[in-house]
């Protein structure tokens, strides 16, 4: 495996060169709603410290009424969902291999279609586990329309060397799948606290699910800015500005990476290798303004210092999804969690094209999103095919038995017709 490194400096020029900076945009997004919502998950000891995070949608191969929505609780685990968002199943995280150990925790999920193993084809969900520094696999039965766990027990660590590494928590986050056309499958996975980033390839053991690392990326930390200065995000100490949002075109292998505090890159694999160094699509509104860490209030940021030199996401860069339109054509969507909102993007050129937000209505909007995912295949409920998006901040608020809002997180549904 080999290590690419991108020089901070170097690529510096291309970030401020192709996009163009500004302050936050004047228009108000184009509002959107939702036509359904799962069930509120709590991240508290009553509510299982479930936190939804990021979901994937598995389109049924006959049946287009028995198509799901797989997502992430965090801690909770995963859970399944039905097109009209009830909970079919629930499985939950990895235990801890030891007392004073990590237990298991499910970031991202997407999906693989096809998947050889055994003789016979499967469609598998994909889950990291940040808990365990791990990739986790579930095939998906077509007949029971349930989840059945493949992972191999000896999966490596994605990124750790060894347990007390991993005890760090510096491990495997955001993801990606690809499929090349000679159907080798590749996971795209970012490192949690780092700017790294790995590709891994899966492969079938005895009937089972594992990977092997194949190439890895390191995304710049500082930048110099077009004054002169020297910039970098603020961040927790000792930690790096962290990707998170990660998606793979499934026709070019263009592959999007959302570093949070820093902007939306591209770059593209070939041979499960990255093929050239990332280059930007836009930077976050903050890119460029001071801001340094407190540990009451995290990172505070001087707006009044402002250089002008960011772009129009609100950090955090977060859930990255391609709507499609045709073998090239479509949208890719940005969740922009900063201000509660989304840009979108032409698949093809990147070129800006909009911003929406999900606001109330039928159920409420969405807020703080991180993960997102759609498909443009028709489906019941959703003509213009489904677009699942994560809400950080469900309401109305439920009360606990202490008086005050419990820890509530959810998904919206909504049809996608509007990202044509």
């Amino acid at each position: 495996m080999r290590l690419l490194t991108i020089p901070a400096l170097a690529v510096v020029p291309l970030l401020l060169a192709g996009v163009p900076a500004g302050a936050a945009p004047a228009d108000a997004p184009r509002p959107v709603r939702a036509v359904a919502e799962t069930p509120s998950l709590f991240d508290d000891e009553a509510g299982g410290d479930a936190d939804a995070d990021d979901p994937a949608i598995w389109v049924h191969p006959t049946d287009p009424a028995g198509s799901l929505v797989v997502a992430t609780a965090k801690n909770g685990g995963l859970r399944v969902y039905d097109l009209r968002a009830r909970e079919r199943q629930s499985i939950p995280t990895p235990a801890a291999p030891g007392p004073e150990e990590e237990a298991g925790r499910f970031n991202n999920v997407d999906l693989v279609r096809g998947f050889r193993l055994g003789h016979r084809a499967v469609d598998l969900a994909v889950v990291t586990d940040r808990g365990r520094d791990q990739l986790r696999f579930y095939r998906i039965d077509p007949v029971t329309r349930r989840l059945v766990d493949v992972t191999a027990p000896d999966v490596p660590y994605a990124f750790s060397s060894d347990q007390a590494e991993v005890n760090t928590q510096r491990t495997a986050y955001g993801l990606g799948t690809f499929t090349d056309r000679d159907g080798r499958v590749y996971a795209v996975v970012s490192r949690r606290s780092t700017p790294e980033v790995g590709v891994f390839r899966l492969v079938e053991r005895a009937g089972q699910v594992t990977y092997r690392p194949v190439d890895r990326l390191t995304l710049p930390s500082t930048f110099t800015l077009p004054d002169g200065s020297s910039w970098s995000p603020c961040t927790d100490p000792g930690d790096g500005p962290q990707v998170e949002g990660t998606v793979v075109d499934p026709a070019t292998g263009v592959v999007y990476l959302a570093q949070e505090k820093v902007g939306l890159w591209r770059t593209r694999l070939a041979g499960g290798r990255f093929a050239e160094a990332p280059v930007p699509v836009e930077r976050v509104r903050e890119f460029g303004i001071p801001a340094s860490y407190d540990p009451e209030e995290d990172c505070v940021t001087d707006h009044a210092a402002d250089p002008g030199f960011g772009g129009r996401i609100a950090q955090d860069v977060e859930g990255l999804t391609i709507y499609p339109t045709g073998r090239l054509t479509g949208t890719l969507v940005v969740s922009s969690q900063g201000d509660d909102s989304f840009y979108t993007y032409d698949r093809r050129t990147n070129r800006p094209t909009g911003r929406f937000a999900v606001v109330d209505g039928r159920v409420d909007g969405a807020q703080e999103c991180d993960g997102a995912a759609v498909v443009a295949t028709p489906l019941p409920g959703f003509p213009g095919g489904l677009l699942v998006v994560h809400d950080g901040r469900n309401t109305p608020e439920t009360p606990g038995r202490d008086g005050e809002a419990r820890p509530d997180t959810n998904f919206k549904f909504l049809d996608a017709g509007f990202l044509r």
